[in-house]
């Protein structure tokens, strides 16, 4: 069954509906908590998109690269656009940018990332981009806030977001 966004809350959506996407935001260098705010302000005015609803920042060791860095501060947002998958990533690279974000190290520190996670339901692969985030389902830096969106959102695994989560929470667990 389809959702009707107007008939459910988006904490109830079981599918992502044509015209929204959920980005992945994160930052472990400078003002982080402020940069993520900042970049999703940012987000709002220069791309045509509207925020309609954000989680709360959770603070996150960082996952492979060099050893030494910094905690990160992530967030889920989930958003309503007309951008095509491909004109939004663009757009959210520009932001990263802006706001000093460098590749010179594989999951290195960094100012600002910025993730498209999914856009509707939209499955495709190409050298750019892979949707939904081929990754999402594994990183409980994604999971948690996530949750706290669309717990009951069913990902490309089959699993809802709430059980994903409390698998990678109970696989941490006995690792």
């Amino acid at each position: 069954m389809l959702n009707n966004p107007e008939s459910q809350t988006w904490s109830e959506w079981t599918t992502l509906p044509r015209g929204y996407a959920v980005l992945a935001l994160g930052s472990n260098l400078g003002e982080r908590e402020a940069t993520l705010q900042a970049a999703l302000d940012d987000l709002e005015a220069r791309c045509d998109l509207k925020l309609v609803a954000q989680s709360t920042i959770h603070t996150t060791a960082p996952v492979g690269g060099p050893t030494g860095q910094d905690d990160y501060k992530n967030s889920v947002a989930l958003i309503a656009t007309v951008l095509s998958p491909e004109v939004l990533l663009s757009c959210l690279q520009t932001i990263e940018l802006v706001f000093g974000r460098t590749r010179e190290v594989e999951w290195g520190p960094r100012t600002l990332d910025l993730d498209l996670l999914m856009h509707g339901a939209e499955v495709r692969t190409s050298a750019e981009l892979i949707l939904p985030h081929p990754r999402m389902h594994e990183r409980l830096f994604v999971l948690a806030p996530l949750a706290e969106l669309l717990p009951e959102l069913t990902l490309a695994t089959g699993e809802t977001v709430a059980k994903a989560l409390i698998r990678q929470r109970a696989a941490r667990l006995t690792s």
